[in-house]
């Protein structure tokens, strides 16, 4: 059985103007445990020390952290080091063969039988994801009548992968999602947006996954350390799958070089490092650094961009 391990370190790092005399935060770091994915260890080291801190589980499941410094500082360093063992996934998952896509749309709304609790609220909008006409036709044209659902959904994310443009400073995380749809160009956490939009839009369920890939460096160049990033991917409900995971901004199903940290219905329910300061002067400087390496490697597909057939 192919599969992989990593250790990731995601070090953030807050600088104050003037000192902080109370910061609380609330953490997503930790990779979920998954029936394909192992977080074998996991530790979270604090500089100022917190003077409190739980672990706990949010509603969506995921392992989160939160702490409060009361010490004075003009600096806040976090910094998350994990070690997870991945396998493969996607083994037997046939595309063509999953219900037509206006099958699972009826049963996910259908009021005369029991809910589908854990897809049902991923169907509506969020706070980063608003629905709109726009989003209807744009996603109209992956699902024509009878189409498989995962079909659709494969020719969707082909097709946003194609039609918009990796630009780390055409948005923000504050960028609406109308707006990106016009500039045609954002980074991965748009993406996957537009994406869910898209799908929610069908009345389909479509959740927002946060977490890690691997990066290549350019030939003949070493992996840098910090270089790597966090990463967001799509993930859709098939009631004969599950939750089949897609990644628009590399045109691929997520698997051996994909890390899952959390989900939820988009980014605002996931956010890496979230919280409220007293103090700063009201200005800081951010620093992230990501760093995934890899430390056991069997058989698998590197990520191509090319138009090679997809499962």
């Amino acid at each position: 059985m192919n599969h992989l391990s990593y250790r990731v370190e995601h070090v953030t790092l807050y600088e104050y103007a003037t000192p902080v005399t109370l910061s609380q935060q609330m953490l997503h770091l930790t990779p979920r445990p998954l029936p394909w994915q192992q977080c074998e260890t996991h530790a979270l080291a604090l500089e100022p020390q917190a003077a409190e801190y739980v672990e706990r589980e949010d509603f969506f499941g995921n392992r989160i952290v939160q702490f409060a410094v009361r010490t004075a500082h003009t600096e806040l360093r976090v910094s998350a080091d994990s070690t997870v063992h991945l396998r493969a996934r996607w083994e037997g998952l046939e595309v063509e063969s999953s219900p037509a896509w206006e099958s699972v749309r009826e049963r996910l709304h259908d009021v005369t039988r029991p809910p589908l609790l854990d897809p049902s609220q991923y169907l509506f909008e969020s706070p980063h994801v608003e629905l709109a006409p726009a989003l209807t036709r744009y996603a109209a044209k992956s699902f024509p009548a009878q189409r498989p659902l995962l079909a659709g959904a494969r020719d969707l994310m082909q097709r946003v992968y194609r039609d918009f443009e990796f630009d780390a400073e055409a948005t923000t995380v504050a960028t609406p999602l109308a707006e990106v749809m016009a500039l045609k160009r954002g980074v991965c956490q748009d993406f996957a947006h537009l994406m869910i939009g898209c799908l929610r839009a069908l009345g389909l369920s479509a959740r927002y996954v946060s977490g890690y890939i691997l990066t290549e460096p350019p030939p003949g160049l070493p992996r840098l350390a910090g270089a790597d990033a966090s990463h967001a991917w799509v993930s859709v409900f098939c009631p004969q799958s599950g939750w089949v995971d897609f990644d628009p901004t590399n045109k691929l199903l997520p698997d051996l070089e994909h890390i899952t940290v959390a989900w939820g219905r988009d980014f605002s329910d996931v956010t890496p490092m979230r919280g409220v300061i007293l103090g700063g002067g009201g200005e800081q400087e951010l620093d992230v650094s990501v760093t995934v390496t890899p430390l056991g490697v069997a058989n698998h597909a590197a990520r191509d961009d090319s138009d090679q057939p997809l499962p």
